[in-house]
């Protein structure tokens, strides 16, 4: 059984790949923005492969301590890639788990190709940004082959507040008059944890390297997620739009291309009835 190294194993995704992927996991335990620990557990053993999850991802996280973020985002991915350029017996695949918030957000609809101008426009997709940078300047002459997967809306049953479905679920839940909601004008492309899961594997099954978009190539109305939810408690929301709709919406052509086929969001969307 091929041995995969993986940073953030203890997140939403990084359980969910451990569960699905057929691997023999070598987990990182520790502070990854400490470049001592890191190569210690880069050389501690030899791994086929190595899946790069461990951020600080929430928008309202890395908004509230953009400092620690930067350190754990940029920096956390910068030791790694040094610790694995020295590392004696190098593994042959290293994927990078980044965020369509890399493209920035669209006041049209457009589905983004991996080949559009990237613009974040805010401070994680900039920190993400700048890790994408990083691993293509310093892998870019070495033998490691790497792949950048950028991840649009994750969703989850086990995802907690300050993620979006669940912070709305817990709005709704505890509201006892008519719940006034605001900014959900918005549409979004959600992708499941077992998508991304399968993602990964058909990408390192054919050993694909560059940029590729994980994500339905769907979008979903923010109020109507909201009214699911508000269905399910039996409660009662309105709304108010103090910006203007916008989109964040993959083209997924280039992932699909490979025999990928992601199974619909809205098999997830029953959790909240």
């Amino acid at each position: 059984m091929e041995v995969c190294a993986l940073t953030g194993s203890t997140g939403v995704i990084g359980k969910k790949l451990r569960k699905n992927l057929p691997f023999k996991f070598y987990n990182f335990r520790g502070n990854i923005t400490n470049l001592k620990t890191v190569k210690k557990w880069v050389n501690g053993k030899d791994f086929d492969l190595i899946i790069h999850l461990a951020a600080i991802v929430p928008t309202r996280k890395v908004n509230k301590n953009y400092l620690k973020a930067r350190k754990v985002n940029i920096k956390g991915t910068e030791n790694l890639i040094n610790a694995l350029l020295k590392k004696k017996i190098k593994p042959k695949w290293f994927f990078f788990a980044s965020t369509s918030h890399v493209y920035g957000i669209g006041k049209k609809y457009k589905k983004l190709r991996e080949k559009n101008k990237t613009h974040p426009t805010n401070k994680y997709g900039i920190t993400k940004k700048i890790s994408e940078d990083i691993i293509k300047k310093k892998l870019k002459k070495s033998k490691i082959q790497f792949c950048i997967g950028r991840i649009f809306s994750v969703t989850d049953t086990t995802q907690k507040p300050p993620y979006l479905i669940p912070s709305l679920e817990k709005k709704i839940k505890k509201s006892k008059n008519t719940l006034l909601l605001k900014d959900l004008n918005h549409f979004r492309d959600f992708i499941t944890t077992n998508n991304i899961s399968s993602a990964i594997k058909i990408l390192y099954k054919k050993k694909k390297t560059g940029v590729f978009n994980i994500g339905s190539g769907k979008y979903f109305f923010l109020k109507d997620i909201a009214q699911l939810i508000a269905k399910k408690y039996k409660k009662k929301v309105k709304y108010h739009d103090n910006k203007k709709a916008s989109y964040l919406i993959a083209n997924n052509q280039k992932l699909t291309s490979l025999g990928w086929k992601p199974k619909k969001f809205s098999n997830t969307l029953k959790y909240f009835y």
